[in-house]
């Protein structure tokens, strides 16, 4: 039985779901080609990705391919209640509700894996923790899973390395289809769409702060920069730190920042990149988010228990005053701007991180028996063919090798 807010919302979500599907033309080849081989015949699948449209999408492909789907959110502020409750009317089992405390949040995953699941599709870890734990008991009929995001991949490595991992489980977050597509320029131009609308300012002349110049970072520095920011970016890699600077961005730690900076935004995947200090040096009226997957980069937490006053100054925007007498503004509760204050990536790019997903599932199917409990690269023959097919979806063509050029590039003898 779903868990949702309000199931007389279903027609505008109805509507955002038609309308994602008419831009997700690879997702959709797959759609046809699973109705027909049906390969999750009988199967459960558990997906915990944000809830909103694409996502939805994302259920039904799987649902044509055989499977009994059952579909929760991976963040608080995400999920989108109408199209929850569009896509439980639509036969996919639904446990999502928009803006529900961290305890509810975790019931309905739990909610969502209480059916023994044989395949996941995870986003941030948080359904790998609850089967390593509260949940270990619906893991009995697990074959394998697929992780989405690049803080989800770093919390898989860690179990690995220690040897909890309940399952196999697929990296998709580090297909090419995913980080150099969905990663910089889903989360470029969907933050910054986010944080325009949210704050109704301008973004030229500021001097915007990235943390972190990973795949989310470069697209975040390129749209600012673009639209006339001065940008400046921190990091702790020295690489790419040096990339950063070759293009054309300043580069100092966040406490040379903090007092320089008018918009800051997070993407590291790491906890306590702004903290109690930073915001001592910042300007008035200085405007603090976050792009990485949990809300602990910018620490919030010590601004409820620290600020003398706290004021909601417009939807998803609180402004915490400081003893010193500075607001610092923070977007969405510190949680993943693009959804927690937007509607997410571009279908366009979501048609390419969920065709892997899509794909990769069928992959464990295939290859069930013989995994290992560890984490495994998305095979090559799958991003290339989704590469091709956007190629084709855009009326795009390259060159390709000759069997001369093949045969070069395989050998070690200069002709």
């Amino acid at each position: 039985m779903s868990i949702i807010k309000d199931a007389s919302l279903a027609p505008s979500g109805r509507k955002k779901i038609d309308w994602v599907r008419s831009f997700m033309p690879s997702l959709t080849e797959i759609e046809k080609e699973f109705e027909r081989t049906r390969p999750f015949e009988g199967l459960r699948v558990t997906v915990s990705v944000h809830l909103e449209a694409k996502t939805a999408n994302l259920a039904l492909v799987l649902a044509k391919g055989g499977a009994k789907v059952y579909l929760t959110g991976c963040n608080p502020l995400s999920t989108q209640d109408d199209v929850a409750a569009a896509i439980a009317e639509m036969g996919v089992e639904t446990f999502g509700i928009h803006g529900v405390n961290m305890q509810e949040y975790e019931d309905l995953l739990a909610a969502a894996l209480a059916n023994h699941p044989h395949l996941i599709v995870d986003d941030g870890g948080d359904l790998i923790n609850l089967l390593s734990g509260r949940c270990a008991a619906y893991a009995d009929q697990l074959i394998g899973g697929c992780e989405e995001t690049t803080t989800g991949i770093l919390r898989l490595k860690a179990r690995e390395r220690e040897g909890s991992l309940p399952c196999a489980m697929m990296a998709v977050n580090d297909a090419k289809a995913k980080h150099y597509y969905d990663n910089k320029y889903g989360t470029g131009q969907s933050s910054w769409t986010a944080i325009m609308d949210t704050t109704n300012l301008v973004v030229a002349g500021k001097t915007v702060v990235i943390a972190g110049y990973g795949w989310c970072g470069k697209g975040l520095a390129m749209r600012a920069k673009g639209m006339g920011a001065n940008v400046i970016v921190t990091e702790i890699d020295p690489f790419k730190a040096l990339d950063a600077t070759m293009d054309g961005f300043r580069i100092m730690p966040m406490d040379e920042a903090a007092p320089l900076g008018d918009l800051f935004v997070t993407a590291t995947g790491c906890k306590d990149v702004i903290v109690a200090r930073h915001f001592q040096k910042m300007k008035n009226n200085a405007v603090l988010c976050n792009a990485g997957h949990f809300d602990c980069e910018v620490d919030v937490a010590w601004l409820r228990e620290n600020a003398v006053s706290a004021e909601e100054r417009r939807e998803n925007i609180v402004g915490y005053t400081l003893e010193n007498g500075v607001t610092l503004n923070v977007l969405g509760e510190g949680r993943l701007v693009n959804l927690a204050c937007g509607i997410g990536h571009p279908a366009e790019i979501m048609n390419m991180s969920f065709s892997v997903q899509a794909l990769s599932l069928k992959w464990l199917l295939d290859h069930r028996g013989t995994l290992e409990k560890k984490l495994y690269n998305v095979p090559d023959e799958i991003d290339d063919m989704i590469g091709w097919n956007k190629l084709r979806a855009m009326d795009l063509s390259i060159d390709v090798l000759t069997p001369e050029q093949e045969k070069y590039l395989a050998g070690w003898a200069v002709e």
